[in-house]
């Protein structure tokens, strides 16, 4: 015998000893011996062998014939990701515990190292199929799409890598809240009350942004990380308030979008697909006009104390004790009647701005330095800016 034939002698010398006490189909015999001969195709190999020794298995005493339905699970594959805009996949099996007792025992048995199981096996398969039918590349990293293929419910789920957005919105009428309130029923976890949004209603600027994201990219959630907050009543201005957003499983990865959206009382512009949202606070700064009553009459004299504020930090107590501190940057006031004025200036993002008025834990305060007890009726936003 040449040399060149030794190895697969000696394959077939082993698989004759195997085969005498465990029945295996040609993946599962193809699967112990491939890597040794340096082959690909595990069926090829164990159909080889098989024919070479004149032996014909039944059932696999390993798999039970697992691979005979490799098929229709790429079948339920294409089905679950036909509407899904993906370029590149993974797949995850689960196989019932006793097949992978199986396959460790007989390996054990005659000492098979090295090889790769049968559960990497069946992943590898069921992922070569899916892209030679898709033409879709393989990506154990970030995916696209994570298939799960279970072998004992004969079932098969997908799930969508998130998509990331960064844009801003202004708020030009007021009576609309930044937030929008969770569904009752599922408190915001997702539930078929809400079609698994989390939220069921749409009258706030986070309904209104994820009612359009959900339907321009077929999305289920989305996860919204404000550049700072307002109130109902207020205003956003400007080039508006900067946002991000972790839309997920989304069905649509690339959708045209305007640089102008429309969606009645908000306007979001420039809305852009990023890599990743920030993971840590973000650092801003709020130009903001306050509109302020007061108990008694203000005076200029006492007004013009508030010009010491300027290039000064305020300090901001919580009730957990949490110290933090916001510089403001510009001040500057007009009295609009005897008993109240409006205060524009540049902050720090994240001053209250209302406590920050009435006095409620923040040091120095409107009040105080006017001696004056004071409210913020109303703050708008004219301009928001991230600092880095």
């Amino acid at each position: 015998m040449s040399k060149s034939n030794k190895p697969f002698a000696n394959v077939l010398q082993l698989s004759q000893k195997i085969l005498k006490e465990y029945d295996l189909c040609d993946v599962c015999l193809g699967r112990l011996f491939a890597k040794r001969l340096g082959l690909v195709s595990n069926k090829k190999l164990g159909a080889k062998i098989h024919h070479a020794l004149k032996i014909k298995s039944a059932k696999c005493y390993v798999c039970k014939n697992i691979f005979d339905g490799v098929g229709s699970q790429v079948a339920k594959m294409l089905d679950a990701s036909s509407d899904h805009d993906f370029a590149t996949f993974l797949v995850g099996t689960k196989i019932k515990p006793s097949i992978l007792d199986r396959d460790d025992h007989m390996r054990s048995r005659f000492r098979l190292r090295g090889i790769d199981g049968i559960k990497t096996n069946i992943t590898r398969e069921l992922a070569k199929q899916f892209s030679r039918k898709t033409k879709k590349k393989v990506e154990s990293s970030e995916p696209d799409l994570v298939f799960m293929i279970d072998f004992k419910e004969d079932s098969c789920t997908v799930q969508a890598k998130p998509v990331f957005l960064w844009g801003k919105y202004t708020k030009t009428e007021r009576g609309m809240p930044q937030k929008q309130k969770p569904c009752t029923t599922c408190l915001g976890k997702g539930c078929i009350d809400c079609n698994r949004h989390g939220i069921s209603e749409f009258d706030s600027v986070e309904g209104l942004i994820s009612k359009y994201l959900f339907e321009k990219f077929g999305a289920v959630q989305t996860k919204i990380t404000w550049i700072g907050g307002e109130d109902s009543t207020s205003l956003v201005l400007g080039s508006g308030r900067p946002f991000f957003v972790k839309l997920l499983h989304p069905k649509k990865r690339h959708p045209r979008l305007p640089k102008k959206i429309p969606l009645g009382k908000v306007v979001v512009n420039n809305l852009k697909l990023i890599n990743k949202t920030p993971t840590g606070p973000v650092q801003f700064t709020s130009k903001v006009k306050l509109c302020i009553s007061c108990e008694n009459k203000v005076e200029q004299a006492a007004l013009s104390r508030l010009d010491a504020l300027e290039k000064n930090t305020i300090a901001v107590y919580e009730k957990s004790g949490r110290r933090t501190e916001k510089l403001i940057q510009n001040i500057q006031y007009k009295t609009d009647s005897e008993n109240s004025f409006h205060l524009s200036m540049t902050a720090g993002g994240g001053l209250p701005l209302k406590r920050f008025v009435s006095g409620d834990d923040v040091f120095p305060n409107i009040s105080d330095i006017l001696e004056n007890k004071c409210k913020c009726d109303t703050f708008d936003f004219e301009a928001v800016k991230i600092t880095h």
